[in-house]
């Protein structure tokens, strides 16, 4: 069996005011060149199909267009953090005869199960477990232990209960934060999450190690591709650039070849590129200047300048060269030591003192007698 694997499409998305749309229709025109060429069994979208809870007419008819245009391939869609559940699930049961497969909350009961999706080759059948985005609290009603326990042992148990037949293949589609086995040193993460935290977009970790059985897990939340741990637990990362921090991402299409059951997996990425590009660009503003051209003129650029003297209206003049300027930043010896002296100057103050300035930001008054009396008397008794 083979499938793309895509994830964070985040349909109706702006960039600092731009609207990506033209971004998205380039992806889906190279989604479709790629269906061409690779014919796949089906389409795993694994989370934040839109933005917003509240998406957006121009979202929204984003995603009938890429439903419309891969019509004939099987879609599965689990929705993310970002999904409204009422609004993704309008008209499952009719998509469902088009094979639109679409999974939005976890189960609801002790006898509801996961939605899966049976295929089936010249191997035997095919599992793929739609596991959408959850919080604790949605299941706390009927498993109130293990949400009190936090998302692993939520997923432990949701996966437990399924009675999964391991030795046929399986697949499961999750969007959460997953974090590699045994991933409390650093050098232990992998590239996709080794910059991360404990907790990614109001979703906390969660070992990978719940996933083992599986033998592949589509994972969708973190927007850039890479492994978790392990080449079955794979991020596809978002097909589009979506922020400056994903200047450097390099974006595609994750394409899965699974055959029989303990066979080598066969992944590949297939690349997107869009018109526009998103760049970080840093340096004097002659060299920023001189670093545009033809080529390059209309990306979406975030420019650091490093002068020590910065002209009014900077941004104006480097608009003649550049047509979407997200933003214009300046870091040089002025803004260094300034920064440097805040740091200083905040490290110094007493929690009374931080208090005090605080108080007299917000109110634009000073403590009062009493006031400044029951502050130092609750900092003292701390």
């Amino acid at each position: 069996m083979k499938f793309f694997h895509i994830s964070d499409l985040h349909f109706g998305k702006q960039l600092c005011g731009y609207d990506l749309s033209d971004e998205h229709h380039e992806f889906i025109e190279q989604l479709v060149g790629y269906i061409t060429c690779e014919k796949p069994d089906a389409i795993l979208i694994a989370g934040d199909i839109y933005d917003k809870s509240v998406p957006s007419a121009a979202a929204m008819t984003m995603l009938d267009e890429l439903l419309f245009s891969v019509e004939g391939v099987p879609v599965l869609i689990i929705a993310g953090n970002h999904d409204s559940a009422e609004r993704l699930r309008y008209g499952r049961h009719f998509l469902e005869k088009h094979d639109i497969f679409i999974s939005v909350m976890p189960p609801q009961d002790a006898s509801e199960k996961l939605k899966k999706v049976t295929f089936k080759d010249e191997y035997g059948d095919i599992n793929v477990y739609m596991l959408p985005f959850l919080k604790p609290g949605m299941i706390r009603h009927f498993m109130p232990d293990e949400a009190a326990d936090g998302e692993q042992a939520v997923i432990e148990k949701l996966i437990e209960q399924e009675n999964i037949d391991y030795t046929s293949r399986n697949i499961i589609m999750s969007h959460q934060f997953y974090l590699p086995k045994k991933s409390n040193k650093e050098n232990e993460l992998s590239e996709v999450v080794k910059e991360k935290t404990s907790s990614v977009g109001g979703t906390d970790a969660v070992s990978v190690s719940v996933l083992d059985g599986f033998d592949y897990a589509a994972l969708g939340h973190i927007h850039k591709a890479g492994v978790v741990g392990d080449e079955k637990f794979r991020y596809c990362g978002s097909p589009i650039k979506l922020s400056v921090s994903e200047a450097e991402h390099i974006k595609g299409i994750t394409c899965v070849e699974i055959g029989k059951k303990n066979d080598e997996i066969i992944v590949k990425t297939l690349p997107l590129k869009t018109k526009r590009d998103v760049r970080s660009i840093r340096g004097s503003i002659i060299d920023v200047i001189a670093s545009s051209d033809i080529n390059n003129r209309s990306d979406y650029v975030s420019i650091t300048l490093t002068d020590d003297n910065i002209p009014e209206q900077v941004k104006e003049q480097l608009a003649a060269y550049y047509d979407n300027i997200l933003e214009v930043a300046v870091d040089n010896k002025r803004t260094r030591q300034i920064l440097s002296e805040d740091i200083a100057d905040f490290k110094e103050l007493t929690p009374y003192e931080a208090f005090a300035e605080f108080f007299k930001e917000v109110s634009g008054r000073a403590l009062n007698e009493d006031e400044d009396k029951l502050i130092k008397e609750i900092i003292s008794e701390g």
